[in-house]
C-alpha cells in the first residue's frame, strides 16, 4: 500500500481507496482550529496566515470527503465526521508525542519538556519548592506552565495540550490517571465588619444560609471553588450579591476582608497573619463535603519519562499542606485568629 510521508511528520494515516491522509501537522492544525473555535484565531496561535490555514482545512475536508467544521455556528463546531476526525487526531498526536519522548529518553534521559497545568493559587503554594528541588536533578528539562482554573486545566489534559496537571476536581474521566495529593476543606472567611461576624463567633461551623445577606467576593466561573459555591447557592435557594469576581484567591481573600464582605476558599490558602487575625473571622462551612480534592493527573496513554515520574513525586510532596488536627476541625480560629 502506498504511503504518504513528509519530513515534518512521522505519524500518518493513508487510505488508497479514499485518498485520505492525516499527518501530525494536519492533526495539530485541525485540533487548534477546533480548540480556538475560529480559523482566524487558530492562525494567529499557529503563526500562519489565515488564507493558508483555510486552504489546508478545505484540503483535509476534501480528502476526507465530508466537512469537519459546521461554519454556521460561532464558534465553529464539529460535524459528526469532524468528531471522528478530531478523536483520531488526538490519538495520532499522543502517539507522536509518546514516540518522541521514548526516543528522547533513549538518547538522553536528562533533557525534555513538561507541559504543566495548574491554577495560579496552587502554583503560588507548590511551584517554588517543587521547581527548586526538581531543577537540582534535571536542570535541562523545560517546564511550560499553563495557568487556568481547575476545570479548564482538566480539559487541556484531556485534549493533550497539557501533560501533567495539579488541580482540584472529582475523578471522572477514565482516560485520566488521578493521584490524590490533598483533601480540601472549604471555609467562609468574613470581614469583622460584617453582620455575620457580629452575630456568630469565629470557628463555629455554619450553613451558607447564615451569609445569605452578605456581599460575596467570588472566584470566576471555571474554578472548582466557584462550582461548589454555585451549588450551595442553588441547593439553599439563595442569591447573595457578588460584588467582585476574580481568578485569584489572594485577591478574593484580601478584598473580602477590606470591603466588609465574605468569601469561600480552601482553608489551606489562608495565611494566619496579624492582619488576618485582626480583621477577619473564619467559619467551617457545613454541606461542602464532596469528592473534590487536589489531584495530580495525566492522560492514561501518556508515556511518562523518568524525569516526569520524578517530577510527579516531587510535586506531590510540595502541593499538599498538612494542617494540624485542631485547625482542620475549627478552621484555625481557636489558636490562630
Amino acid at each position: 500500500m502506498p504511503l504518504a510521508f513528509d519530513r515534518s511528520s512521522i505519524i500518518f494515516v493513508y487510505s488508497k481507496e479514499q485518498g485520505n491522509f492525516m499527518n501530525s501537522k494536519h492533526a495539530q492544525y485541525m485540533l487548534t482550529v477546533f480548540q480556538e473555535g475560529s480559523i482566524t484565531r487558530a492562525a494567529k496561535k499557529l503563526y500562519v496566515s489565515q488564507p493558508s490555514l483555510s486552504q489546508m482545512v478545505k484540503l483535509v475536508e476534501t480528502n476526507l470527503g465530508a466537512p469537519i467544521f459546521d461554519r454556521s455556528t460561532d464558534p465553529l463546531t464539529l460535524t459528526r465526521a469532524g468528531k471522528k476526525y478530531i478523536e483520531a487526531a488526538q490519538k495520532i498526536l499522543t502517539i507522536d508525542a509518546n514516540l518522541e519522548r521514548e526516543i528522547s529518553q533513549i538518547r538522553n534521559q536528562d533533557h525534555g519538556t513538561i507541559r504543566l497545568g495548574m491554577p495560579i493559587q496552587r502554583g503560588m503554594q507548590a511551584l517554588p519548592h517543587t521547581l527548586a528541588e526538581f531543577y537540582e536533578h534535571y536542570p535541562h528539562v523545560q517546564i511550560t506552565l499553563f495557568e487556568h482554573g481547575s476545570a479548564a486545566t482538566e480539559r487541556l489534559v484531556l485534549d493533550g495540550t497539557v501533560d501533567i496537571a495539579c488541580i482540584t476536581t472529582v475523578p471522572k474521566h477514565d482516560d485520566l490517571v488521578y493521584t490524590l495529593v490533598e483533601r480540601e476543606q472549604l471555609v467562609l472567611i468574613a470581614s469583622r465588619k460584617t453582620a455575620l461576624a457580629s452575630r456568630i463567633p469565629g470557628g463555629t461551623p455554619i450553613s451558607i444560609l447564615e451569609a445569605k445577606n452578605e456581599n460575596f467576593i467570588s472566584n470566576k466561573p471555571g474554578h472548582s471553588v466557584r462550582t461548589i459555591q454555585d451549588s450551595l447557592f442553588l441547593t439553599n435557594n439563595i442569591e447573595p450579591k457578588i460584588i467582585l469576581e476574580t481568578s485569584s484567591i489572594e485577591v478574593e481573600k484580601k478584598t473580602a476582608v477590606a470591603c466588609g464582605a465574605v468569601a469561600i476558599c480552601p482553608i489551606n490558602y489562608i495565611d494566619y497573619t496579624e492582619e488576618m487575625r485582626r480583621d477577619a473571622v473564619i467559619y467551617p462551612l457545613l454541606g461542602t463535603d464532596s469528592l473534590r480534592h487536589c489531584y495530580i493527573c495525566h492522560r492514561r496513554d501518556l508515556y511518562l519519562t523518568r524525569y516526569m515520574e520524578e517530577f510527579i513525586q516531587i510535586l506531590k510532596k510540595h502541593a499538599g499542606v498538612i494542617l494540624p488536627e485542631n485547625q482542620a476541625q475549627d478552621g484555625g480560629q481557636s489558636d490562630r485568629l
